[in-house]
């Protein structure tokens, strides 16, 4: 395809792999790599860790839940370049902090920009592409997460390695300048809508209407008062509370439990970034073809069986089919989960819709942590928390197919 042909939404489609790329795997996920040594420095113990791991996301939560409002109103662009920004510049900070109270707060603003930048950015391809395309488009944008996943993987450990015990300062400090360039980056090639560009959605068929009723974002009841939506995100609160158990002590079970050393945590961190680099545009396709509800209780039991398989451990390889069933699902549920709410309202309000499931997403999130984090404290055994972390994910598949299947059919969206 010449370059005069491309449509403008696959820029897009890239500015929100960009921008996921550094918000979740720079911001959030390197935390794992960093975990045991800032513990050491700052001499704190895992309900501690866990604890700043919450807060983080409290942190999204806040500013997810109204980002999407926010994105609807003021426009992605702003949104999502400010919120980059403001990841950045604490992220920067939080490798200058003494005390477990400066990460803790420095933590928390990087959760806020992280929650204004993924959701607006997760959003954009169900502004800028028809509904046939949705999913697979969103799972272009979310396969940013496996490809910062695995660059953290091979950038963090290094540093650490090259700047011995102020190694995970000069992680942050790498990893914010990154956020900072990202922020430049989205402020000037976002563009809000197709309309801006005298475009249509792609895939939009001639004489093909993008919703129904009009979509005014002064309408925002419409998602709020909408069970379907309401559903999505209970369903979504289970894979919060599961996954970020399992990325949140990833590195710290195998460094402390089976020795391994940082490059091989590093490696094997890389590893899962790579194969979920696909795992978004793999289930948002499935999603498409099976329908959102059982695409998403198909990849709820693959994540259940990889947190199990993290929690036995069984030799030899225990360790590394966990790895490999977690990297092929990683983005799987919030790819369709985002789809899913977007599907139920209009343009202007897909959004504040993705914002709005991202609250229950997010309240998992920040109870996961510091209950993960406190059963190992209390049991003196890491392993429970990942069995605590399979049997949410067991009650996720479940309630997938407890799902209204209208929900996800495709039939004309509210807005």
């Amino acid at each position: 395809m010449s370059l005069q042909r491309l449509h403008y939404a696959w820029v897009v489609v890239f500015m929100g792999f960009l921008t996921v790329l550094g918000a979740h795997g720079f911001g959030r996920f390197a935390y794992s790599l960093v975990l045991t040594d800032m513990k050491a420095t700052l001499n704190l113990d895992f309900f501690q860790m866990g604890l700043i791991a919450t807060t983080n996301f409290i942190g999204y939560l806040a500013l997810a839940t109204i980002g999407g409002a926010l994105a609807s109103k003021y426009g992605s662009r702003k949104v999502i370049a400010l919120s980059a920004l403001m990841m950045g510049v604490s992220m920067i900070l939080t490798g200058l902090s003494r005390s477990f109270l400066e990460v803790l707060v420095w933590r928390l603003i990087t959760g806020l920009g992280n929650g204004g930048a993924y959701l607006p950015a997760m959003a954009l391809p169900s502004i800028w592409f028809a509904l046939k395309l949705r999913g697979r488009a969103t799972g272009c944008v979310s396969a940013g997460i496996g490809a910062g996943f695995a660059l953290a993987g091979v950038i963090v450990p290094t540093v650490l390695l090259s700047y011995g015990e102020v190694g995970w300062r000069y992680a942050w400090f790498y990893l914010g300048v990154a956020l900072l360039a990202i922020a430049l980056i989205d402020f000037l090639f976002i563009k809000n809508r197709p309309e801006d560009l005298g475009l249509k959605p792609l895939g939009l068929e001639e004489g093909e209407a993008q919703s129904v009723g009009g979509s005014s974002s002064l309408r925002w009841g419409l998602v709020y008062r909408s069970k379907e939506v309401w559903m999505v995100g209970l369903v979504y609160f289970m894979y919060g509370f599961s996954y970020i158990i399992y990325v949140t002590f990833f590195s710290a079970y195998l460094e402390t439990a089976f020795r391994w050393s940082k490059e091989a945590v590093g490696g094997l961190w890389s590893l899962v970034g790579l194969l979920s680099i696909m795992s978004g545009i793999l289930w948002g396709w499935a999603s498409d073809v099976l329908g959102r509800k059982y695409g998403m209780a198909l990849a709820y039991l693959v994540l259940a069986l990889s947190y199990l398989l993290y929690a036995l451990a069984l030799p030899p390889y225990g360790l590394y089919a966990s790895a490999l069933a977690f990297g092929v699902t990683a983005w799987s549920i919030p790819t369709v989960a985002v789809v899913a709410a977007a599907d139920c309202v209009g343009p202007e309000l897909r959004s504040a819709a993705a914002g709005f499931v991202t609250l229950f997403f997010g309240m998992g999130q920040a109870i996961g942590p510091a209950l993960g984090g406190l059963v190992i404290e209390a049991t003196g055994v890491f392993a429970n928390a990942f069995y605590v972390a399979f049997l949410v994910a067991t009650v996720g598949a479940l309630g997938s197919l407890l799902l209204s299947a209208g929900t996800f059919s495709k039939r004309k969206a509210l807005g």
